[in-house]
């Protein structure tokens, strides 16, 4: 399989396992992802964690050999298929970790940028280089970039299509940090700094902060409030509630 599976503890690990060609997305693995990420969305896993296999490369993008000599349709299918399968980040009902931990560019970055939150080995190098190929980026890298590290700083990337390096990327903010050592167990320990708390509020949380992207203020507002009383009526909220005033442990049910 080049696409792997696997659960460590309450995490669920999202493995691109082709480091022969640098864990290159084909079309194939594109429907793989997919596929990964519907029965991780069915597990009782608290968080995601999506790497590569091997020393090199997080992933290296879109398998090129596929893209020549399509026709429109076929383009047009193949950046769907890649809306399709990244998409299913956003709606997944745990946030996601991207541990970045080589090479992330084009297609790979565009996975990246669809995660929740990003780390990043200090050798890891990002980009979106297809203009180099005559090309835009086609699997939501124009939409997430500009949103994470805004459009001044996403123009710049896209239009030289030039090469971020870790320290560079954490500045902009396109990673959340840059870890030392073993980024598996570095992206465990970022994402139990979440899970210890009720999958309704971290829902909820993430949904307000990205629909804030799309909303005028004063509609975000009414948005955040309808979410918040939605998070108040959550048998975890009354059990957190009760927990703080009686001074002990909450004991979180994810309803």
């Amino acid at each position: 399989m080049e696409v792997e599976l696997t659960r460590d503890e309450e995490f669920a690990i999202l493995t691109l396992n082709r480091p022969e060609a640098l864990n290159a997305l084909s079309f194939q693995i594109l429907r793989e992802i997919g596929e990964a990420l519907d029965e991780a969305a069915r597990s009782d896993a608290r968080a995601l964690l999506v790497t590569g296999a091997g020393e090199k490369a997080f992933c290296a993008g879109a398998d090129i050999k596929e893209l020549r000599n399509r026709s429109l349709t076929e383009q047009r299918a193949g950046a769907e298929l890649g809306h399709a399968a990244f998409g299913k980040l956003d709606r997944l009902p745990i946030p996601s970790v991207a541990l970045v931990n080589g090479y992330a560019f084009g297609g790979g970055l565009e996975l990246a940028l669809a995660c929740t939150f990003r780390l990043a080995a200090p050798k890891a190098k990002m980009g979106l280089p297809e203009i180099k190929l005559g090309l835009i980026p086609g699997y939501g890298g124009t939409q997430r970039l500009p949103r994470v590290i805004g459009p001044a700083r996403a123009l710049e990337m896209i239009l030289t299509g030039r090469t971020v390096e870790a320290r560079e990327a954490e500045k902009l903010g396109l990673v959340n940090r840059v870890v030392e050592g073993d980024l598996l167990a570095a992206g465990k320990a970022f994402a139990r700094e979440f899970t210890s708390y009720g999958l309704p509020a971290l829902r909820l949380a993430r949904e307000a902060v990205t629909r804030a992207l799309d909303l005028p203020l004063h509609e975000g507002l009414m948005m955040e409030a309808d979410l918040s009383t939605l998070a108040f009526q959550t048998e975890d909220a009354e059990e957190h509630m009760a927990a703080f005033e009686m001074k002990r442990k909450a004991a979180f049910k994810d309803r």
